[in-house]
């Protein structure tokens, strides 16, 4: 049974609307394959051609107001575009950033100026933003951002002043959301805002960050010095604080979810296939129970996942807010320990071929931990369920 077989049988809760995305996203993504992915990863590229026909598919902005040239979805159908992808070996990192965080942000709170300058080029793929606001100093407590935001009284333009890590895709994208706060960061008072700085406005910098990971988008550090901003880039209104920044980071909780599930599938895909096929003994691997249940365990945890996420990105599409960031943290947890398991299992299951570039499986091992280190851990995931879910004292 195909890939795309099983995941249309593991879909019923769906509509036939999100059944008919998944499969033709996934016939998409098996035009490209994971050999796409690797070929333009080795070459030091970018995987510009599959950006390219799911934009023109309309995938890229299926989230996005119809007004704006989007397909006037929510993140439930941007997420199935992403986890097909990543099904078939061939995700797109910068999904999580460009429309799912970026394009949501602008959409649910940017002047019409800024959504007429940005969300066409969102929805179709010809621009992309980057999203700037974890910080060498911070770690996980966005309470400690330093990166600071003040007025010019002399010609209301604002100033930042500050450093950013681990920015995914800088290089190429048109402009980087950049999260910083209005208030002096020695107050210790949280009241961030988001702006939109162009990849050369004077001021800001940034250098690539040598990476074990093997992917086609690059790290950065990003330093702002006093990088000088026109009024209009400042996007929403000032004091309206954690509201619009968690309409980004939601959104990006549910896509590393989606992102975790298509590789902890494509992984398990792999597997399966091998063990149905390789024979040591009489029969073939997959007949014996050491190697079977874990294979069925990990089936499992997959299709658990995917029903929270599902959930997270309805309750996040139906305006739930607050329940939307509860789901979207379990989601991402679950998926995310789901990923970490399927592909080391997979791995475990080929044995020696598992570590072999044939069969695509090796470089995994590093790529299934960033669903568990970002964009936020599982530690602080656990912290944010026991004392919000759970009412017990905060540690911290």
């Amino acid at each position: 049974m195909s890939t795309a077989r099983n995941s249309a049988r593991s879909t019923v809760l769906e509509s036939e609307e999100h059944q008919a995305l998944r499969a033709a996203v996934a016939a998409l993504g098996k035009r490209y394959g994971r050999d796409y992915m690797t070929r333009v990863v080795a070459d030091g590229g970018h995987p510009d051609e599959l950006w390219a026909d799911a934009a023109k598919l309309g995938y890229l902005g299926v989230n996005l107001p119809e007004e704006y040239g989007g397909g006037g979805g929510g993140i439930a159908e941007l997420s199935i575009v992403l986890e097909e992808l990543g099904a078939a070996g061939s995700p797109l990192l910068m999904m999580v950033v460009s429309p799912a965080i970026c394009g949501t942000v602008i959409a649910r709170f940017g002047t019409e100026a800024q959504k007429r300058a940005w969300l066409p080029g969102l929805a179709d793929g010809s621009r992309t933003m980057a999203f700037g606001i974890t910080e060498p100093d911070a770690g996980s407590n966005s309470h400690r951002i330093t990166t600071t935001a003040r007025r010019d009284p002399g010609s209301g333009d604002w100033l930042l002043t500050g450093r950013k890590v681990f920015i995914s895709g800088v290089d190429i994208a048109d402009a980087t959301l950049i999260v910083g706060r209005t208030s002096d960061a020695r107050t210790g008072s949280l009241k961030p805002c988001l702006f939109i700085v162009p990849r050369d406005t004077p001021g800001f910098e940034r250098r690539q960050i040598a990476m074990e990971l093997q992917a086609a988008e690059k790290q950065f550090e990003l330093v702002l010095d006093d990088v000088r901003l026109p009024a209009d880039a400042l996007v929403g209104d000032e004091d309206a604080g954690l509201l619009q920044l968690f309409a980004g980071l939601n959104p990006e909780r549910i896509m590393t979810a989606a992102f975790a599930l298509g590789m902890a599938r494509y992984a398990l895909h792999r597997a399966t296939e091998y063990a149905k096929e390789r024979s040591v003994w009489k029969t073939p691997i997959g007949a014996h129970q050491a190697i079977a249940h874990p294979l069925a365990q990990s089936h499992i945890e997959i299709e658990l996942a995917r029903l929270m996420t599902q959930k997270a990105a309805r309750l996040y599409d139906e305006g739930e807010d607050m329940a939307a960031g509860e789901a979207a943290n379990m989601a991402k947890l679950a998926a995310a320990d789901a990923c970490v398991k399927a592909v080391d299992q997979a791995v475990h299951t080929l044995g020696g071929n598992g570590l072999t570039k044939e069969f695509g499986l090796a470089s995994l091992i590093v790529a299934s931990r960033v669903a568990r280190i970002a964009p936020v851990s599982r530690e602080m995931i656990l912290n944010y369920v026991s004392h919000q879910t759970l009412g017990l004292p905060k540690s911290y």
